[in-house]
């Protein structure tokens, strides 16, 4: 069988799937892709309001190089195909006390704002933090990013050459406690430790490593014009443009395999779709749980989806803001963040939580007339979403921020709510986590599944899979699954060139090495 003739599945929209769609089908193979929504993008979702669609899941591009690199691996330009604009205010920051604090893209900016906000000292802290979450991120962007699996031994040999990195990794402390030591003043310790929620965790129980996240934030911040639903429409179109096909309103009920190899996808309405190869870019907890078949639920071990990341309320509306000056980034803090953190432990609501408002109107000319609003309360995962739960979220969301000056003309009702429940419906299997596996612990980061499974011929790509949440990483792991794809398929080629009759042929060898379960996640 030739590559072009490969049956490429894809299941699931999302950027990771969208990451290896285009891959594969620039490759040559014969891509379908399958998603149970009504179009792209998966997380990246949007709801109707009378200001235009609103953008309910990501809104913002970090690491644009991730997907620049996509663009140009199949011989085209990101800037073709969508228009990016940097925010030079990264984002806006409110406490109760009244005090402000904006950081921007500049870091120089940023430092003389930490002077005035904090002095001398809070200056100086956060030029040393800044300096530490950079120096994390490059060690960590080669042996644990960019690898398709991550290595810890690549991990320890590069920190063992570079011992100063020891100190800033904080081994067994949580971010919390790295904060501490770090800020002497509380308010940054809660700014800084909230980046441990963009991968669904707690600073209290995450790893201090995770600081890293800062500077991912401080290399620049993009929005889409238009929304960022339209990075999943381009990724689409250029995927179609490669050949790919498209199937939406779709749902993969069953995978079916002969003899340890997958060979179709059954759809919920009894098609089947053939398959040699299936890349799956849904919550990996749907596989080990059996939703797509016994199979798959044995194709990669449970504790890689086992600890849930947090969940979410997540408002979507448009309203005619007053009362604060927006930014296109805002975060309103809860007056104590220990407590925040405990009642999701707990699997509760916040009873004060800290806001997050993304002002999408916000960056270019003064809006007039209603603007269009996301706003993000963490939530813990598992949660049973009531009727109930979506008044009080309501009550608590809307009079904290009147509280802290910022009101909405009209305010929303309840309609415009997506609570956790509601994501464990849109994306089976998930517990409403908008994340995957909990990035709590030191060692969470290498149990993640990886692109490849002990299942033939069955990938993984997604938020879910490693390098993890946020779509940088989601783009990244689809580049993973579209390499451990292709790199199989050149080794079964030439295993058929080359083998011998009566023994293993050395490209068997090395598809055999490929597949085992220990080179499997």
């Amino acid at each position: 069988m030739t590559g072009a003739s490969r049956q490429a599945v894809v299941i699931g929209a999302g950027i990771g799937g969208l990451s290896a769609a285009m891959r594969l089908a620039n490759a040559g193979l014969s891509v379908t892709v399958l998603d149970m929504a009504a179009g792209p993008g998966g997380k990246m979702r949007t709801r109707d309001s009378v200001a235009g669609p609103v953008d309910i899941g990501p809104t913002v591009m970090t690491l644009k190089g991730m997907f620049e690199t996509l663009f140009a691996d199949v011989g085209a330009r990101l800037s073709d195909h969508v228009t990016l604009i940097p925010d030079e205010i990264l984002a806006r920051h409110h406490w109760r006390d009244g005090s402000t604090l904006d950081l921007f893209h500049d870091p120089e900016r940023s430092a003389a704002a930490l002077r005035d906000f904090g002095g001398a000292r809070a200056e100086t802290q956060f030029r040393r933090f800044s300096d530490r979450a950079r120096r994390l991120f490059e060690a960590f962007e080669g042996p644990v990013m960019l690898a398709q699996k991550p290595s810890l031994p690549a991990l320890t040999a590069h920190v063992l050459k570079n011992p100063a990195l020891i100190p800033a990794m904080a081994p067994g402390r949580s971010l919390a406690a790295s904060l501490s030591s770090q800020f002497t003043d509380p308010r940054l310790r809660q700014l800084f430790g909230r980046y441990a929620t963009y991968v669904g965790g707690s600073p209290y129980l995450s790893p201090a490593v995770l600081g890293l996240i800062w500077h991912s934030e401080a290399s620049g911040v993009w929005r889409v014009e238009g929304g960022m639903h339209r990075l999943a429409q381009a990724m689409q179109r250029l995927a179609q443009d490669k050949g790919a096909r498209f199937r939406f309103n779709a749902r993969a009920a069953r995978i079916e395999q002969q003899d340890g190899q997958v060979c179709a996808v059954h759809l919920e309405d009894g098609t089947r779709i053939p398959a040699d190869l299936i890349v799956f870019n849904g919550d990996p907890k749907a596989l080990v749980d059996g939703h797509l078949g016994q199979g798959p639920a044995a194709a990669l071990p449970r504790k890689g989806v086992e600890a849930r990341s947090l969940s979410a309320f997540v408002w979507g509306f448009a309203a005619t803001p007053a009362g604060v000056e927006l930014a296109h980034h805002n975060v309103f803090f809860c007056t104590d963040p220990k407590r925040e953190f405990d009642d999701l432990a707990a699997g509760c609501m916040p009873a004060d939580g800290t806001l997050y408002v993304c002002a999408q109107d916000r960056g270019g000319d003064a809006p007039t007339g209603p603007e269009r609003f996301e706003i993000i309360l963490n939530g813990p995962p598992g949660h049973p979403s009531t009727p109930e739960d979506a008044y009080r979220c309501r009550t608590h969301t809307f009079e904290t921020l009147a509280r802290m000056g910022l009101r909405f003309s009209p305010t929303p009702d309840i309609t415009a709510l997506t609570m956790p429940g509601d994501f464990d419906r849109a994306f089976p299997a998930s517990d409403g986590s908008l994340y995957g596996l909990s990035p709590h612990g030191m060692m969470a980061t290498f149990q993640r599944p990886t692109a490849r499974t002990t299942l033939r011929g069955l990938y993984l790509a997604g938020g879910g899979a490693h390098p993890g949440a946020g779509i940088p990483m989601a783009c990244l792991s689809g580049q993973h699954a579209a390499a451990a794809i292709l790199s199989d398929l050149a080794s079964t080629s030439t295993s058929r060139r080359t083998a011998t009759p009566g023994g293993m042929s050395t490209g068997s060898a090395t598809m055999a090495s490929a597949r085992s379960p220990s080179s499997a996640s």
